[in-house]
């Protein structure tokens, strides 16, 4: 008798879930169980937390997340969705009065297994144990009483619940969950050396600028030494927080990659198949005798029987094992396109909102943005001539398309979504008017040229009707704090008159519904407090607001060529200004990088050392000793830190008002979500400060000294080298002497 091939179909998926949206939740899931099936897979594995959705928070202490999640899980069995299928689907679950972050293995009607989560993320953006706790009863399982209904449904009063294995006729399958993959001692290597051949993760993990690589290597590395077919599902965009989940599921056999899906998509559902040898897993990890020895004497892992087969049944079409690929990374250039491009869909077409406006001056990053919309644009065209109905149906409501019209291009449907705004004074350039002006209509946007000096004069003529005094610019005589006043009265009056604009626009042009306000200031600006507390920084959404200047500014230059839209190379040109200062002879005097003291280039390394290698003022200090060695001297640093620092102090009340913003960059000053610190400070920080300066004395006191020493070893050098030139003279001025004197 011939030995059946053990070859397997297997299927994960990205999912565009939506916090609480139990209904729309249930329906994509439904949808990617039916594609799996299509495709011949007999296990399907989805995202993390996938039926209530991961970003729910709170919600999940809320008794109703629980039930209603366990009322989808009826919906799937009632509906024959887990007939022939094994389903493994997450949700939480309360056992013994404790609430868990679970995955639910389903089939044939039956709940199998309810896996808890080991390891929970609980840094960054990630608060898991605030909802959740861990099981801590490794290689344990207890008996869990299911709900009445599924008691009715599955004729099962209870399933197991801990963590096991699901040892089918032919393979032994296991999961772990999103965080554990990135532990120091991950599960998957456990379960691997106690045999289990298919370890499947179920994820929510959002997308951070530069960060696939890492998820990716981690897969690739673990099953490279351990050998075994790894499946990772994720959540794929805007969930109705600042995270974009950028989704990317992947099959990795050996070591190898074999199948991976998209990182940016407007597709809701979307289903990655791979036909793995689980054959080739067992020769794999036989040829490897380190392997061999510590799998001998590895923990078993207890085993859930499950009278079902995963692999082809004898007698099917014949089943080839698909073949390793190389995996495939957008540039960081790509990523910032895309990753928001996508996020602002998301939020658009959930919001109930008909469109966005942008104030456009014609800068850096207010034109990122009107770049970020046109690429949107471009995507939910190119979805559309793809034939996703469900991207058609929501920009047809939304761009509020008559019957039988359809968007198919990009800068069409980009006057109907985007009305921009130049809201000029007497202070802005008719080059930043001009570059506005030009890429808005290269995007398409309905744009507005507005001068707001009227508005301007209204309210510092009511500032004098007031208090009798006219304040002026610094160029004019003014004190400091009344070129300030008059800087921050413009910018804040933009923000009014946005919003403004933003609810009566759709009515003025004929349509109905709000428009969502962008806002466009970059991750160093709300680092370094560079903004007008409640001006355009102040918006609904900001789509740049976790992204750097430099990063922006690369951004820029790929976007010129690679969007179409050329204007955006005389933006990435121009250096960044406010233009809230008088123009001197009709030319910009205020650049951005003189007013803060700071370049850009200096921020963002700032803002690494302070969130990323977690510096206060001293360590800063002396980590830029040695990373600027040479550049500046000991004093020239300490100023230069002691300046950022004093206005990071100053200004970090205005994180606490930051426009919910994308997050993509690791040193978000976001307050609310991924960088909580008090907004009150001694912004003199006295001690610290008082630290630095003596660290900076020594280090200078020890640069001089071996400065000095350098100079007496150069010296005694000179000497030793004259000396022995001196010898070499002496030796050539006697030569033929001594050999005369040999002749002799």
């Amino acid at each position: 008798m011939v030995a059946q091939q053990r070859v397997a179909v297997l299927a994960t998926c990205n999912l565009d879930q939506w916090a609480m949206d139990f209904e729309g939740n249930l329906r994509r899931i439904i949808a990617s169980i039916a594609e799996a099936r299509r495709h011949g897979a007999r296990y399907r594995v989805g995202p993390e937390l996938e039926i209530p959705g991961y970003g729910c928070e709170d919600h999940f202490i809320e008794h109703d997340t629980v039930e209603h999640s366990w009322e989808c899980v009826a919906e799937l069995i009632r509906g024959g969705h887990t007939d022939g299928i094994v389903c493994d689907v997450g949700m939480p679950v309360i056992h013994r009065g404790v609430r868990y972050n679970c995955r639910v293995f389903l089939l044939n009607r039956r709940v199998l297994l309810i896996r808890p989560k080991l390891h929970l993320a609980n840094d960054g953006n990630y608060r898991e144990t605030r909802y959740f706790s861990t099981w801590k009863r490794r290689r344990q399982t207890e008996e869990h009483g299911l709900p009445a209904a599924l008691q009715q449904l599955t004729g099962q009063d209870s399933c197991p619940f801990g963590d096991a294995a699901l040892c089918f006729r032919d393979t032994v399958l296991a999961a772990e969950t999103c965080e554990e993959l990135f532990t120091p001692q991950a599960p998957h290597i456990g379960l691997a050396l106690a045999g289990v051949e298919i370890i499947s993760n179920g994820s929510g993990s959002h997308h951070q600028l530069r960060k696939l690589n890492q998820r990716l290597d981690l897969m690739l590395s673990g099953t490279a030494k351990s050998g075994g077919v790894y499946l990772y599902a994720n959540q794929q965009g805007c969930d109705g927080g600042r995270l974009y989940y950028d989704g990317c599921a992947a099959v990795v056999v050996n070591g190898k990659l074999v199948a991976q899906g998209s990182q940016f998509s407007l597709r809701e559902v979307e289903v990655v198949t791979a036909t793995v040898d689980l054959d080739e897993v067992v020769s794999y990890r036989g040829a490897v005798a380190s392997l061999q020895e510590q799998a001998s004497s590895a923990d078993p892992v207890p085993l859930i029987h499950v009278d079902f087969s995963l692999c082809c049944p004898p007698g099917s079409p014949l089943c080839l094992p698909t073949p390793a690929r190389e995996a495939f990374y957008h540039t960081p250039e790509e990523e910032i396109a895309r990753g928001p491009a996508c996020w602002l869909w998301d939020y658009l077409r959930r919001s109930g909102a008909s469109g966005f406006l942008l104030p456009l001056s014609g800068g850096a990053d207010s034109s990122s943005v009107a770049a970020i919309v046109g690429c949107m644009c471009q995507m939910v065209c190119k979805s559309v001539g793809a034939g996703d109905d469900e991207v058609l149906a929501d920009a047809v409501r939304i761009g509020q398309y008559s019957e039988g019209e359809r968007p198919l291009d990009a800068a069409e449907l980009a006057s109907r979504l985007l009305t921009s705004v130049y809201m000029g004074t007497e202070n802005s350039s008719q080059e930043t008017q001009s570059r506005a002006k030009d890429l808005a209509k290269q995007v398409g946007a309905y744009h507005l040229n507005v001068k707001i000096d009227s508005v301007v004069a209204a309210m510092t003529n009511l500032f004098a009707a007031i208090t009798g005094r006219m304040p002026r610019f610094r160029v004019h005589g003014g004190s400091p704090a009344e070129n300030l006043a008059l800087q921050n009265i413009q910018a804040r009056l933009r923000m009014v008159l946005a919003f403004l604009l933003a609810q009566l626009m759709p009515w003025v042009r004929g349509r109905s519904g709000f428009l969502l306000v962008l806002g466009s200031a970059n991750v160093d600006e709300g680092l370094r407090g560079y903004l007008t507390k409640y001006d355009c920084s102040s918006a609904d959404i900001n789509p740049i607001g976790g992204i750097s200047k430099a990063d922006l500014r690369r951004f820029l230059k790929w976007g010129a060529t690679h969007l179409g839209y050329p204007a955006l190379a005389e933006v990435e040109a121009a250096p960044p200004t406010a233009e809230l200062e008088p123009l001197r002879d009709g030319a910009v005097e205020q650049t951005d990088e003189q007013d803060m003291g700071m370049t850009y280039e200096e921020l963002g390394v700032y803002g690494r050392l302070r969130k990323i290698s977690r510096c206060g003022p001293l360590g800063m200090f002396r980590a830029l000793l040695g990373q600027w060695r040479g550049r500046y001297t000991p004093s020239e640093v300490a100023e230069k830190v002691k300046h950022f620092f004093k206005y990071y102090a100053i200004n970090r009340h205005k994180a606490t008002t930051l426009t919910p913003a994308y997050h993509a960059e690791s040193y978000s000053p976001d307050d609310n979500r991924f960088d909580h610190r008090q907004f009150l400070y001694n912004f003199r920080w006295p001690w610290q400060f008082r630290r630095i300066d003596e660290v900076a004395a020594q280090a200078e006191e020890q640069l001089q000294g071996a400065a000095q020493a350098n100079a007496g070893s150069e010296n005694l050098r000179a000497g030793h080298e004259a000396a022995a030139a001196g010898t070499r003279n002496a030796a050539l001025h006697t030569g033929p002497s001594t050999a005369a004197d040999r002749n002799t």
